[in-house]
């Protein structure tokens, strides 16, 4: 079974646009590294959930995708793609999802309808100011 996420002639599309200055040991297969990245962003796994026997080690994967992000390496593999008859380099480009609070929702009470500004500016108001309590403030509030 193959586990590559590109084809043969979609690779060699964006082998010329692959960093070529790398030190240090000798570099994993880029096709396999990029397969491992592709997974783990389109599974919405974690790094350690990507296969080791298939894509290599978790500490590559992550490091390639954080290294070549901030090269821009992947804006220009993304839009070669797009070039070649995929889908607009825009919805390529940004495939992110936001996570927010289980309270993020809505505040206090829910998702009712609030009144107006305008309108509750000319209602008369709900409560009075307590005169006990103006009277314990401080001058200074």
């Amino acid at each position: 079974m193959d586990h590559f996420w590109l084809t043969d002639e979609q690779f060699a599309r964006i082998t010329p646009h692959l960093p070529t200055d790398t030190r240090g040991k000798e570099r994993v297969d880029d096709r396999r590294v990029i397969s491992g990245i592709v997974h783990v962003l389109k599974s919405g796994g974690r790094w350690t959930e990507a296969p080791r026997e298939v894509y290599g080690p978790k500490k590559t994967l992550y490091n390639r995708f954080v290294r070549w992000a901030a090269k821009g390496v992947w804006v220009g593999l993304f839009e070669t793609l797009a070039q070649a008859g995929g889908p607009p380099s825009p919805v390529l480009i940004d495939s992110t999802a936001v996570k927010a609070h289980r309270c993020a929702a809505g505040g206090k009470g829910g998702s009712r309808t609030k009144p107006s500004a305008a309108r509750v500016a000319g209602e008369r108001p709900r409560s009075t100011p307590s005169p006990i309590a103006s009277a314990a403030r401080s001058p200074s509030c």
